[in-house]
């Protein structure tokens, strides 16, 4: 049986004068920030789920583990393109596997893995993804 392979989704995010850090480049805890603004995004635009839906059906979404490696450093002015591909979807949780670069190059700035998990609002426990959920997600 072979392993699912499912679509790598992208969203572009300006560099802000406010991520920078006293290097004169974005300081590193703005590239989760960029990680997870873009997953929102995709959400919208690449899997036609949006964030409020999973509220509406008593459901959120928590980070388990994200890991970032950091490979060059993004400035002002830049655009970061931040990639991501889910990598596997089990019971309650989403694997994914990202990449941000910056637009107009195909160098990797930092590149990484995350685990995010589908939780109850009512008790806050692990819900197991619904069928419809990983449809719209199998792009």
């Amino acid at each position: 049986m072979s392993e699912k392979i499912y679509s790598v989704v992208e969203a572009e995010i300006k560099v802000r004068p406010d991520d920078i850090d006293m290097n004169n480049h974005v300081h590193y805890s703005k590239y989760l920030d960029y990680l997870l603004t873009a997953r929102y995004e995709q959400m919208i635009k690449d899997y036609k789920m949006p964030m409020q839906e999973f509220i509406d059906r008593g459901l959120t979404w928590f980070a388990k583990s994200v890991t970032l490696n950091f490979k060059r450093a993004l400035a002002l002015g830049d655009v970061a393109v931040v990639k991501a591909q889910i990598k596997e979807i089990h019971g309650a949780v989403v694997k994914i596997d990202f990449w941000i670069l910056k637009k107009g190059s195909d160098k990797i700035y930092v590149d990484g893995s995350g685990e995010f998990m589908l939780i109850s609002l009512t008790n806050g426990r692990p819900q197991r993804i619904p069928q419809d959920v990983i449809e719209k997600y199998s792009i």
